[in-house]
């Protein structure tokens, strides 16, 4: 009688200790689950902000800024025609190093009006990034004219 007492307690506990131990494998699955879902909503969360990071500039903002560019660059060429122009109208003999930076500089004028032109106002590009490259390289190119003229001079 012993015996089937104390087989009966076992039982009763081994059974016991693995409906205790079910419940909170449950429990866990459904916090795992909370913090997968809490996840996905940060992730949503974090693209929103992105794309907000992102924003195309607006028709109007694109077309000044374009407009902008085309004077600016068209400003460069005549600059650089300028410079080719009084090259030859001297007579003497061009130096190599002068011709080689008027070159570089009118191919460099020629990079930046590309690099617009291929520019598409979408989401998926990063309109702050490119305005800020673009205006460090456009006053690159300025000061480099700039400083070319007066070296000449």
């Amino acid at each position: 009688m012993k015996k089937l007492i104390f087989s009966a307690a076992i039982t009763t506990f081994i059974a016991a200790t693995i409906m205790v131990g079910c419940q909170n494998t449950t429990k866990d699955e459904a916090a795992a689950q909370e913090n997968v879902e809490d996840a996905r909503d940060n992730l949503d969360d974090a693209k929103e902000e992105l794309s907000s990071a992102r924003e195309a500039a607006t028709k109007e903002e694109w077309q000044a800024f374009k407009d902008s560019t085309n004077a600016t660059i068209s400003q460069n060429e005549m600059r650089i025609a300028e410079m080719k122009a009084k090259m030859k109208k001297t007579g003497k003999t061009i130096d190599e190093g002068y011709a080689q930076k008027i070159e570089e500089l009118e191919q460099k004028n020629k990079e930046i009006k590309l690099k617009v032109d291929q520019y598409k106002n979408d989401a998926g590009d990063d309109w702050k990034s490119f305005k800020e490259e673009y205006n460090r390289d456009i006053d690159e190119l300025g000061t480099a004219i700039k400083n070319l003229t007066v070296d000449n001079k």
